[in-house]
């Protein structure tokens, strides 16, 4: 187990530190001063480094505050809806899934299911929204974090709820397509493990060697993949803070790229590029403890 962990603590450390270098490397694009000079933008790829190593990303295009300041005040709003898209996305893919994974007759099925989470979650923000003010007459509450109305009465409850439930809706759904893609990968390569015909031959019953050796692989497949699942939701999230007008830290990038304040959106591709590293490190460390027998590094 020790050595398992030494390897992933070695390679989440050479990503973070690429993902540092990255950062550095995006916010250099407009400090350089010289238009096709490469010496120019390496030391201004250094003096980035410096200043990322202080955490000094400048000041926001956005609002005029300092760009830690802004990314802190919206992190906490885009980990809220992460959070809310994480629960719809386990709800609606897992079940799909497993039955993709360890049902035969319905694995001709997973093709179509893969087109269809591949449309584009842009698409899918603005089909909610239209269907919401076409059908449920919600004309737009606002973005509002949905924990703290709950302190306040069912009213504000409403409406932090109406806020929230689109874009996690669409933050879900991308996270959906996500979990069930990692849970029929790994159901289908635990449904085909040779151990099975032995195990039946030993006298277990399929309930036992599900329950005993398919439900831990499946599991393990799952948190061995938390970093493509970390990474998919904030992706959608993006995009949907944007379509909804959540004030999150995701949006801040989108708007920062649009303004070429590539200082703030270093920023925020740092942070989330720590959060996808993290989660894909703990995710492959509690699969090993799980299921040490398989290669999750």
């Amino acid at each position: 187990m020790w050595v398992f962990g030494v390897k992933a603590a070695a390679q989440f450390a050479a990503a973070v530190a690429g993902a540092f270098l990255l950062a550095a490397a995006v916010a250099a694009l407009p400090a350089s001063g010289h238009a096709g000079s490469i010496p120019g933008y390496l030391a201004a790829w250094l003096r980035q480094m410096d200043l990322a190593a202080h955490f000094d990303f400048g000041t926001s295009q956005v609002s005029g505050l300092s760009a830690v300041t802004e990314l802190t005040r919206g992190l906490p709003v885009t980990l809220e809806l992460v959070g809310a898209g994480a629960l719809v996305a386990v709800i609606l893919g897992a079940p799909l899934g497993v039955l993709l994974g360890t049902g035969r007759r319905l694995r001709a099925a997973a093709p179509l299911v893969q087109i269809v989470a591949a449309a584009p979650v842009f698409c899918a923000g603005l089909l909610l929204l239209w269907l919401s003010k076409r059908f449920l007459g919600w004309q737009g509450a606002g973005p509002m974090p949905f924990w703290t109305p709950l302190l306040h009465g069912d009213p504000a409850v409403a409406i932090g709820f109406k806020a929230l439930a689109l874009p996690a809706l669409t933050v879900g759904a991308a996270g959906a397509a996500a979990v069930q893609l990692a849970l029929r990968r790994a159901a289908s390569l635990a449904m085909e493990a040779p151990y099975r015909q032995g195990l039946r031959l030993m006298g277990l019953s399929g309930f036992e060697i599900d329950g005993n050796y398919l439900a831990p692989q499946i599991l393990a497949g799952l948190l061995a993949s938390l970093g493509e699942i970390a990474l998919a939701l904030l992706s959608a999230a993006a995009v949907a803070e944007w379509v909804f007008d959540w004030p999150g830290a995701a949006v801040l990038f989108v708007k920062s790229v649009a303004l070429h304040d590539w200082s703030a959106a270093a920023l925020v591709l740092l942070v989330f590029a720590f959060i996808t590293i993290a989660a894909d490190f703990a995710g492959k460390l509690a699969a090993h403890a799980i299921a040490p027998e398989e290669v999750w590094a």
